[in-house]
């Protein structure tokens, strides 16, 4: 994976765009759009354009600005993708890319890997965390503005294919000329899964990719093994995915034949999905962590488990999103996805959001009235439409027409906010203090560590000198900034469990599950 990380959010691993839920993928040619007589007023005037237009024009840019268009009048999730952005979201769906397996940073316009990815080619070949990259096949890396997209641009590529890149390693003062054969490099849809205490394990779930249901599988019965009784699911600012993968994630927490979501097409068709016998976790306690970023088959999730009578629901409304998308392939490389149903939870409830067809101004503004409207600070603030009510068949009652709302809820951490301006060059900060103590930071443990970080006052002041601090800050807000610099200097030098762990101690929702059970104890 290649990621210029620029803010803590995304330790959580690579996100995809909100609001998928992918049914199937189809493919026919460009040509297909054509074929029918009553389009063919656009290949006309396209080729009237080609031929006989008095200036040179991009017919093809053209034709992409009509699809387009075309898609923007629709609902606020139909899209269309360039060839180019396709294939970025393909990797994401379908679990892998195909580069040389790094995270980097970009740091005085220059291009430090942060993160070897393991069993990438990059780990092969010996690069190491804080190296330097500087050419890639004769091309000059550093020094040149490069956007992140560029440097993608230049590392990844086909598997098999080979790129030669200059590194500069600071640990040695050495430069090093390294091949790298290109190969396929998985995207983990479940990076964090540890146990929170004696009996209950967390897993962060990420995205629903073709590869997300085996991931998920393997940390479950990792966390089993362990002694997990009691798991807390965490789908946080989960776009969604395939809803066939989120059926199965969901059928290793109910019984069989209960109803797990339904979809409806603009025919009536329904199609129903139902668990079966083969769930692990049907007895087990689990705890959902939702919040407004959660959305399609995340809310596939929360919605099948929480009609269903099965756990508990943590955190925000999530982000309201009912409709299934299916992916048609165009022969140029380019696609569309396009709602082809609206999906109904185990009650019937269909939790779309409003939207208004050829105006998406108002959805996309739903988080900033969610923030005036004190939505994300006092649950008596969601508004829920009484005709929309349903009941469990344990009798709870949950409401349709805009999401998911939570059983239990925990607002909004506002010092993210109150303290943004302070996080300026946090991460600039954060690499090169570890850049310059690499090797002695290197060989500690996670716990001494995490020690010395809460020990040592010297690093909160050094970062308040390189930000220019001019007056003390009250008590609380360093603490925050403290506990931020703690958990991105582990992530610099651990795993994504290790900063999980150590972001667990702030996150108000894992602290409201923990008190939850301790109030049942």
């Amino acid at each position: 994976m290649l990621m210029n990380k620029i803010h803590p959010s995304f330790f959580t691993g690579m996100l995809v765009a909100f609001g998928i839920v992918l049914a199937t993928t189809v493919y026919f040619p460009t040509e297909r759009f054509f074929e029918n007589g009553k389009y063919q007023k656009i290949n006309t005037l396209l080729q009237f354009i080609e031929q006989d237009y008095v200036d040179k024009v991009d017919t093809e840019k053209i034709l992409e600005d009509v699809v387009s268009e075309i898609v923007a009048k629709l609902d606020p999730h139909s899209v269309y993708f360039s060839k180019e952005d396709f294939l970025a979201s393909q990797e994401n769906m379908q679990g892998n890319f195909e580069g040389i397996g790094v995270q980097f940073f970009m740091h005085n316009d220059s291009i430090v890997v942060t993160k070897v990815l393991k069993g990438g080619p990059s780990e092969k070949v010996g690069i190491l965390s804080g190296d330097r990259i500087l050419i890639a096949n004769n091309d000059t890396l550093y020094n040149k503005k490069l956007s992140s997209r560029n440097v993608v641009k230049a590392l990844k590529g086909p598997a098999d294919t080979k790129v030669d890149i200059r590194i500069y390693r600071k640990q040695t003062s050495a430069f090093l000329d390294i091949p790298i054969v290109r190969n396929k490099v998985p995207i983990s849809s479940v990076e964090v899964g540890y146990m929170l205490t004696e009996d209950m394990g967390y897993l962060k779930l990420n995205r629903f990719a073709m590869t997300s249901y085996q991931e998920f599988k393997e940390k479950l019965t990792q966390l089993q093994t362990q002694g997990a009784k009691k798991l807390v699911l965490d789908v946080r600012q989960n776009g969604g995915g395939y809803i066939h993968i989120a059926n199965q994630i969901i059928d290793e927490f109910l019984a069989a034949d209960k109803l797990i979501v339904f979809t409806e097409n603009n025919k009536g068709k329904i199609e129903n999905s139902y668990a079966t016998n083969k769930g692990s976790f049907e007895n087990g306690k689990v705890y959902v962590l939702i919040d407004e970023g959660s959305a399609s088959a995340s809310e596939i999730l929360a919605g099948a488990l929480q009609d269903n009578d099965k756990g508990v629901i943590v955190g925000r409304r999530s982000f309201g999103k009912g409709l299934v998308q299916q992916q048609r392939n165009f022969g140029d490389s380019s696609a569309v996805r396009l709602t082809i149903a609206r999906y109904f939870t185990p009650t019937g409830r269909s939790i779309q959001k409003p939207y208004r067809l050829d105006d998406n101004s108002n959805y996309a503004l739903d988080y900033e009235k969610r923030m005036t409207n004190g939505e994300l600070l006092s649950k008596d603030s969601i508004k829920v439409v009484d005709s929309l009510r349903y009941t469990t068949p344990k009798g709870k009652v949950v409401y349709g027409g805009g999401g998911i709302v939570p059983d239990v809820f925990v607002p909004v951490d506002t010092t993210l906010y109150l303290e943004n301006y302070h996080f300026q060059n946090l991460n600039d900060f954060v690499f090169e203090y570890v850049d310059s103590n690499r090797k002695e930071l290197g060989a500690l443990s996670l716990e001494a560590l995490g020690d010395r970080l809460d020990l040592d006052k010297t690093v909160l002041k050094r970062y308040f000198e390189y930000i220019q601090l001019k007056k003390a800050l009250p008590k609380e807000k360093t603490k925050q900034i403290k506990h931020y610099l703690k958990m991105l200097v582990v992530a610099q030098l651990f795993d994504q469990n290790a900063t999980a762990k150590i972001n667990a101690s702030k996150d108000k929702m894992i602290l409201k599950v923990l008190e939850l059970e301790k109030e049942k104890d």
